[in-house]
């Protein structure tokens, strides 16, 4: 799974790129829910919201 750190700049880049929808608007930041988000494994050969983000803030856990 992956989380977004403190440097999202809420740009809302990632939010769409999702295929199972874990990524959500939070109140300062974009949360990723870890239970639903699958690192794209079936999906795209890298995590998508990985690589859309501008600031580099979205981290695997």
């Amino acid at each position: 799974a992956h989380r977004i750190t403190e440097e999202c700049t809420y740009c809302a880049a990632c939010e769409p790129e999702c295929p199972v929808n874990a990524i959500s608007a939070g109140d300062e930041i974009y949360i990723v829910d870890e239970s639903v988000c699958t690192d794209c494994e079936g999906y795209y050969d890298e995590p998508a919201c990985v690589a859309v983000c501008p600031v580099d803030c979205i981290i695997k856990v």
